[in-house]
């Protein structure tokens, strides 16, 4: 294998394919990345976890032989960043990489290819197709609600639901859910879901870095594959039976208050200066005034901020919240004015921005 690549492109591929791989692995070979240049004049590169796969393909490359390359993909993108050259060569010699520019030649000590595990390929036709720019949103505005731990393993993953041409989006990990709804265009009208693993999709998102392209998805086999462009992305699904989350989404808050997303956000930031974990929680105090944000912690201080209600609906409530929470949910949401629903100071709140987006969140004890 021989080929003289654009530093740049190689540069970006090393670091999309390299979110695959982990640190620590009792197989060497898996922190390593695989080069294949063919001789139509592409290069594809390939990586996994043996849960989670990716490979892409770049033709800003000049094949003068074809050939295939496992090396470590740490030391190979260390090389490739660190060097000034706008073009590398690269040949392979036996199992070891030359990584060659205009004063340098590196010698990267590699594997055999047969030793590298198989990454699936994206296989006929897709279930459904939607534009990356919105599974892009559907992605953002639920994964990051998703449980940190292994407890309740289903919950570590985002469901993803498919109706005929409607697609919803799920995460929760026990103190929150949030769900966002979208469209997509399918084979068949049929029904699916597949819960799919955390990292999987904030790969996907670093792939889908135009949002113009439409992205193929397919579960097949306890796998979802999706197929962007260039690249293809595979992964297990994560086991288990998601929770019955529209069982839980409240439907009788009787007190709605429509709030400015950038007045909530900001007051939000400035409660939780005043917060610890002993006293994490904001009080939001509603009425016909406007909403008070407060806070407290022994030591501390206090805090109150005053917010204006565009409008309010209902009798007078004081509710806690985890700041974090609501701040992590207004991050993603893309509407001026978000609307609260409450039903009571123990009962979980909905955070709304129209019909295809709520945050269910629960609230906290400030006593």
């Amino acid at each position: 294998m021989k080929l003289i690549c654009d530093r740049g492109s190689l540069v970006d591929a090393l670091g999309q394919v390299s979110g695959v791989i982990v640190s620590r692995t009792p197989k060497p070979v898996l922190a390593c990345v695989k080069l294949e240049a063919d001789a139509s004049g592409s290069l594809t590169l390939s990586a996994t976890d043996m849960e989670v796969a990716v490979h892409l393909s770049t033709t800003k490359v000049e094949v003068q032989s074809a050939g295939t390359a496992v090396v470590p993909a740490d030391k190979l993108g260390q090389i490739v960043r660190e060097s000034l050259d706008p073009t590398l060569t690269l040949e392979l010699e036996g199992s070891a990489l030359h990584v060659r520019g205009q004063d340098s030649h590196f010698k990267v000590f590699g594997y055999p290819a047969e030793e590298f595990p198989p990454v699936p390929e994206f296989p006929g036709e897709e279930d459904f197709q939607i534009s990356a720019a919105e599974l892009g949103s559907l992605v953002q505005q639920t994964i990051y609600a998703t449980a940190r731990e292994n407890s309740r393993y289903a919950i570590n993953g985002v469901l993803v639901e498919r109706e005929g041409n409607k697609l919803s989006v799920v995460a929760t990990d026990g103190h929150r859910l949030a769900l966002a709804k979208g469209d997509c265009s399918a084979r068949q009208k049929d029904s699916r879901t597949a819960i799919v693993p955390t990292k999987a999709l904030n790969l996907l998102l670093r792939l889908m870095d135009d949002p113009e392209q439409t992205v193929r998805v397919k579960v097949a086999d306890n796998q979802v594959l999706f197929a962007i462009d260039s690249a293809v992305l595979s992964s297990n699904l994560v086991e288990g039976n998601f929770p019955p989350y529209k069982d839980v989404i409240p439907r009788d808050g009787d007190k709605k208050a429509t709030i400015a997303a950038d007045a909530l956000t900001s007051g939000m930031r400035r409660a939780a200066l005043l917060t610890n974990e002993e006293s994490k929680g904001v009080k939001l105090a509603f009425g016909p005034d406007g909403l008070v944000l407060s806070s407290r912690a022994p030591e501390m201080g206090e805090a109150e901020i005053k917010i204006d209600l565009p409008r309010y609906e209902g009798d007078a409530i004081e509710i806690g919240f985890n700041p974090q929470y609501i701040l992590d949910a207004l991050k993603v949401v893309k509407a001026e004015q978000v609307q609260l629903d409450l039903r009571a100071p123990n009962k979980p709140g909905v955070l709304r921005t129209g019909p295809n987006f709520l945050y269910v969140i629960m609230p906290v004890n400030l006593q």
